[in-house]
């Protein structure tokens, strides 16, 4: 979060406790099953809901502490890990609208412990849709409440037992005036007549699937691009899933355990022999032949078991277009210009009125456009919401498919 001046800060009140002070760690079933019999009472009451993760350190994505807090029953802080989430807790939390920010982050999580919204609201994609400039939790509680919220320990290690307070406290405050904001978002998107842009995006986050696991998660890693033989891939292939299983077994962060530029070095030198090797990796790293051994079992595969080169992606990746395919690149530049005039118009990202990869998906499958109502159509099917090809198929139809010198 950019650091407000102190004009702004001192126009702002800093949040620094929950104003019914810090609560206690739910830790057990009975003080949660108290808090939903609290919540039962206003059924028809909003929850705003957050997870810390440990993601920088442990190898799941689970969550470590879950923040609720409705008016009717105040703040719990829920500690996940001493006992199996109760079915009263998903019925309590049934029917309500869940407030979040940046839903994306913890709705997997959340989804592991068979807690699912039956509606949501994302204050910080309802910020982009604004056209706000600054959409992280800090800046939208400061521009909608004139509220300072400290965000000191969002890196932390959650997984950690016990919690320290001053953690604790800036969990809490993370829910602590999220339905207030969502309450100035939701009167600001119907001022500017977007609350149904909102609705329907809100339900694309609620209900799109998780993302598949990539059939070769390997050729992830960072500067795999660097290794041009099959056997320094088949080397980087063995020691990441070496790194892998090792991750997975400790619980632990894989990058803390090696990192992928010592990967990638250490694959790039490993056909030159266990000397350039050991030499290419951190020293902490050399005290045992793990990492060698894994090499050399790629180094060691049969020629037909050594990694092929990637498959080219669909549609091939733009960067390419001026060079190998400059009739769709023509076509392209203009209409990425009237795409991005339309956001500026309206007052959102351009990334929000269409992503970028789908209309480059669409410019490469259509040499033409001709009618509103196919163009709408298309969009759709490479899965933009209604209201984006609504406003978008008509600036595709318009605009000439061949640019100007």
């Amino acid at each position: 979060m950019t650091v407000p001046d102190s004009a702004e800060v001192s126009a702002s009140r800093r949040l620094s406790e929950p104003r019914d002070g810090l609560p206690a760690v739910i830790d057990r079933i009975q003080p949660l099953l108290e808090w939903c019999e609290a919540a039962a009472a206003a059924p028809e009451e909003p929850v705003a809901v957050d997870v810390e993760r440990a993601s920088s350190y442990r190898y799941s994505a689970r969550a470590y502490l879950i923040q609720l807090r409705t008016r009717a029953a105040g703040t719990a802080l829920i500690d996940p890990l001493p006992f199996t989430v109760p079915d009263t807790l998903r019925r309590t939390l049934q029917g309500r609208q869940w407030v979040l920010h940046a839903a994306t982050q913890d709705l997997p999580s959340l989804a592991e412990l068979d807690l699912h919204p039956d509606e949501l609201f994302d204050t910080e994609l309802a910020a982009r849709l604004l056209g706000m400039e600054r959409v992280s939790l800090g800046a939208v509680v400061e521009d909608t409440q004139q509220l300072v919220l400290a965000k000191e320990h969002s890196a932390a290690d959650w997984s950690k037992r016990p919690l320290p307070e001053s953690w604790l406290t800036y969990a809490a405050l993370d829910v602590e005036v999220l339905v207030e904001v969502r309450d100035v978002l939701a009167a600001r998107l119907e001022e500017q007549g977007k609350s149904r842009w909102a609705r329907e995006e809100f339900e694309h986050l609620r209900t799109r699937p998780v993302p598949e696991r990539p059939a070769e998660p390997w050729r992830s890693v960072r500067g795999i691009g660097a290794l041009r033989s099959p056997k320094q891939m088949a080397a980087a292939r063995a020691m990441w899933e070496r790194r892998d299983e090792i991750a997975r077994h400790e619980d632990l962060s894989p990058h803390l355990i090696i990192k992928d530029r010592s990967i990638v070095a250490a694959a790039k030198a490993a056909t030159l022999g266990k000397a350039a090797f050991d030499a290419a990796l951190p020293p902490q790293l050399r005290r045992k032949d793990t990492w060698w051994k894994a090499a050399r079992s790629g180094l060691d595969l049969p020629a037909g078991h050594l990694p092929r080169r990637a498959q080219a992606v669909y549609p091939p990746p733009h960067k390419l277009w001026p060079k190998k395919h400059p009739e769709v690149w023509e076509r392209y530049l203009p209409l990425r210009e009237a795409v991005g005039e339309l956001a500026d118009e309206l007052h959102l990202p351009t990334e929000n009125l269409i992503t970028p990869s789908l209309l480059r998906q669409w410019v490469w499958e259509h040499a033409h456009a001709e009618d509103e109502d196919a163009v709408r159509d298309q969009l759709r099917a490479l899965g933009a919401r209604p209201w984006q090809a609504e406003l978008v198929a008509p600036v595709l139809v318009r605009t000439p498919l061949i640019a100007e010198d």
